[in-house]
């Protein structure tokens, strides 16, 4: 006797509906969602590469697309686990500094100094907000691609190493008797203006490849800042960008996820935060006795070789 014919009145036993809706990223047919350990460890993975990239001028996103291409970590909800997953960034930057943001949440309604760096940060914050609403879905459908970021790596590198060199040349460290010294030395000399111009800067990262903390520290150094004031800058403002960017995502795109992702989700929040922690304070000790032009040659010879591999087909890049 023949079967219920596939139509509007059939509706598949509970030990079929679970083929007819697989989860995204899954590893092979019959793992478990919530515990495959493949799944698990590319987000594990993914979490190293966003927290030791995100705070560095190399471009988080240009790495997480490239290494989400290599282990077949694609889809419409990689990317939102992509961008989920700064989240953990940010965490590592506010406990990095939790001293000096709870003092500003303590003093904002008295103190001029407190008042100062959060309206900063705000107006910072601004322009990338707008137009990452504005342009975001273009950028993502046209430019999140590994050939593209491979470029935008190089032309990034290529950049820094110009800035860096005129950077020297006007405000080059010299001892205490020298004159030569940023206009703006520290997070609390920055002025509206100098703020407003930084978060104009940052739009360039909507760009994959181009890099969040690259636009924001190298672009505040063209404005005269202390590249100690510029990397710091860059942390805070990171607060505010990550979790929105985050959350807008998550929010966004709440349809293509499940709660079997949870678990993927929860390790490469952790692994990211964990991960840049290390890269902060290891970036902290470094920017005041090195300059950025290693990231820059790490750029430019990181996307010659993706370029390289991707024309002569040695490696399969995909988006």
């Amino acid at each position: 006797m023949p079967g219920p014919a596939a139509g509007a009145g059939y509706h598949p036993p509970p030990s079929d509906r679970r083929l007819l809706r697989q989860p995204p990223l899954t590893a092979p047919a019959g793992a478990h969602p919530l515990l495959d350990p493949i799944l698990l460890i590319k987000a594990a993975l993914m979490g190293v590469v966003e927290g030791l990239t995100e705070f560095l001028p190399i471009s988080s996103t240009g790495h997480l697309i490239l290494a989400g291409s290599l282990l077949g970590f694609t889809g419409e909800t990689a990317k939102v686990f992509d961008v989920a997953i700064q989240t953990g960034a940010m965490f590592a930057v506010v406990w990095q500094y939790r001293v000096r943001l709870l003092a500003t949440v303590r003093d904002i309604g008295f103190d001029p100094v407190a008042q100062r760096f959060a309206r900063n940060v705000f107006v910072a914050f601004l322009p990338a907000a707008f137009f990452g609403l504005l342009f975001g879905k273009m950028v993502k459908e046209h430019l999140f691609k590994p050939v593209p970021v491979a470029l935008a790596f190089i032309v990034g590198g290529i950049l820094i190493l110009i800035i860096e060199n005129w950077h020297h040349k006007k405000y080059g460290e010299r001892d205490l008797e020298g004159q030569r010294r940023a206009r703006v030395e520290t997070v609390d000399d920055m002025g509206t203006l100098d703020a407003l111009k930084v978060g104009l800067l940052q739009c360039l990262a909507l760009i994959p490849g181009t890099s969040r903390s690259g636009a924001t520290i190298m672009g505040a150094m063209t404005l005269g800042f202390s590249r100690k004031c510029a990397t710091e800058f860059s942390f805070y403002l990171g607060i505010p960008t990550l979790m929105a960017a985050g959350a807008y995502s998550v929010w966004k795109e709440r349809g293509a996820l499940h709660w079997h992702d949870a678990p993927m989700f929860a390790v490469g929040l952790v692994v990211s935060f964990f991960s840049a922690l290390l890269c902060i304070r290891w970036l902290i000790r470094y920017v005041s006795t090195h300059d950025f032009k290693a990231f820059a040659w790490y750029r430019i010879v990181f996307g010659l070789v993706v370029l390289a591999t991707a024309y002569s087909g040695l490696v399969n890049w995909t988006a």
